[in-house]
């Protein structure tokens, strides 16, 4: 493509990924990201402490970036189930995610984005019903504050094992929580396609009218290989299953299905991380290499 990337999406990165801060802090990371003018875009997960939030608020308000908020490792962090059979779990899960909510306005971000919980083939349509509970309330509260609810679809069956996806049980899901909130769409993430067995092009078709949010990455999918599972490790990994050619088939299927809103781009953000020894500058410069390759290399 002739043209910059950054007409058409807005670049981010999700940092809690690129810069782990268990090993490089918070407040340090941040700054370099939103000093860098490759990024559009941030993610960005609670912050615990008071003052840093503070500070984490100022800063991204000086950025003129996007900011944008993920619950997923809060749900994750403390094992929480918004589509748990046991009722005060399930509230549970909708507490923490109408606080991510609150939170996510006040660091500056119009949305949040957050993932199903784990399941059972037995009592597979009762948590589908509980997961709609939770989503409702949540998108509710959302809406009064004119904010979104992305969904993110992730694997069943081999690491996360959410109740959401694959693509076509998105789809369903996707359709009838928008029948009661517009605010609500699915967040869409190529290094999830290859753990849910899918291609670009069927994740994409089959949830074009309900996707509002985009990750890349890369995935390890060949079982007893290191970073095997939803490990998000950096392209070109060994035995992995994406790299350039991968995200050029991406960018190509988002093209033809009109993803290329020059009035209102879409967010797509890395999700990739360190796998151990890694450079986190290393492996972020890795990641702009292999998207501005394979943008190089798509038709106009």
């Amino acid at each position: 493509m002739r043209e910059s990337i950054h007409k058409y999406f807005k670049v981010g990165t999700i940092l809690w990924m690129s810069y782990p801060p268990a090993q490089y802090g918070f407040l340090e990371p941040l700054k370099k990201i939103l000093r860098d003018d490759y990024f559009d875009a941030i993610e960005v997960k609670a912050v615990e402490e008071e003052m840093q939030r503070e500070e984490a608020r100022a800063l991204l308000a000086q950025a003129h970036m996007t900011v944008c908020y993920g619950a997923q490792p809060g749900l994750l962090g403390r094992g929480l189930n918004p589509n748990s059979l046991v009722e005060e779990e399930r509230k549970e899960a909708e507490k923490l995610l109408l606080a991510a909510v609150d939170e996510a306005e006040y660091l500056g971000a119009k949305g949040i984005a957050f993932l199903s919980g784990a399941w059972s083939a037995e009592t597979r349509d009762q948590a589908f019903e509980q997961l709609k509970k939770t989503t409702l309330s949540v998108c509710r509260h959302a809406a009064a504050k004119n904010m979104s609810v992305n969904l993110e679809v992730f694997d069943y069956d081999m690491d996360k094992k959410a109740l959401i996806g694959p693509a076509p049980y998105a789809a369903r899901f996707a359709s009838e929580i928008r029948c009661c909130c517009s605010n609500f769409g699915l967040l869409v993430d190529l290094s999830h396609f290859p753990t849910t067995y899918e291609t670009s092009r069927f994740v994409i078709q089959t949830l074009r009218p309900y996707i509002t949010h985009l990750h890349i990455g890369n995935a390890v999918v060949k079982e007893g290989c290191d970073g095997y599972g939803d490990k998000h490790p950096r392209f070109g990994y060994p035995d992995s299953a994406n790299d350039t050619p991968e995200l050029l088939q991406f960018f190509q299927v988002l093209k033809e299905e009109g993803f290329f809103r020059k009035d209102d781009p879409m967010v797509l953000s890395f999700e990739v991380t360190l796998r151990p020894g890694e450079d986190g500058d290393i492996i972020l410069a890795n990641t702009k290499r292999v998207i501005n390759r394979a943008w190089a290399l798509l038709e106009d």
